[in-house]
């Protein structure tokens, strides 16, 4: 894959704001508690958004197409605004696709790609939380993974406007049901499972 320098300052941007956002919605306004909650965020958030933005980059170069990643500054503001009330709206900006016109199910393929990534990375957090139970950090860390990368999957996939579950579902509507089937199933498990690894 190819990055510009510009991508590469637009990601960090938004995995930053991103990061704080999570902290803030997980530890709330425990000052003791937010460093932790940053650090934790910033590693779940950055495999969690980074990997999701880069599968989309790199389905969208695969069918011979210019992809690149741009933060949209007023919605990390919002993002970071609207955690305060322990809720993320995920909405940091997106990769800009330009080239040759890409069929339904292309579109639908690229779409997929960033939540199905989100979905693997999950599912590897709650694997790494069973077994990391007698080490309190890294079940933690788990937990946050497990926990972000399961909304971001399930949020992705709504389909409203620019949200990738509007052209996943145009494509195909058994894949896209299969698709937010399983992310809300991670999340739901998630609220009875990962505070007892």
């Amino acid at each position: 894959m190819k990055f510009s320098s510009i991508e590469i300052q637009h990601l960090l941007k938004a995995w930053g704001a991103l990061s704080i956002a999570f902290a803030i919605a997980f530890g709330g306004l425990n000052l003791a508690a937010f460093p932790f909650a940053l650090v934790f965020s910033a590693i779940t958030v950055g495999i969690g958004f980074v990997f999701h933005e880069l599968s989309h980059k790199f389905f969208a170069q695969k069918y011979n197409c210019w992809a690149e990643f741009r933060a949209d500054n007023k919605m990390l503001f919002m993002t970071i605004l609207i955690s305060f009330t322990g809720f993320i709206f995920a909405a940091p900006g997106g990769v800009f696709i330009q080239g040759r016109h890409l069929t339904p199910k292309q579109n639908g393929v690229v779409s997929l790609a960033g939540p199905a990534m989100n979905i693997v990375a999950s599912t590897l957090f709650f694997i790494l939380g069973s077994f990391s139970y007698e080490i309190a950090w890294l079940n933690l860390l788990a937990d946050y993974g497990y926990r972000i990368n399961a909304w971001l999957a399930l949020f992705n996939l709504l389909p409203f406007g620019p949200l990738d579950g509007t052209k996943v579902l145009a494509w195909n509507k058994w894949v896209y049901g299969v698709a937010i089937g399983v992310s809300a199933i991670l999340l739901f498990l998630g609220s009875i499972f990962t505070s007892s690894f």
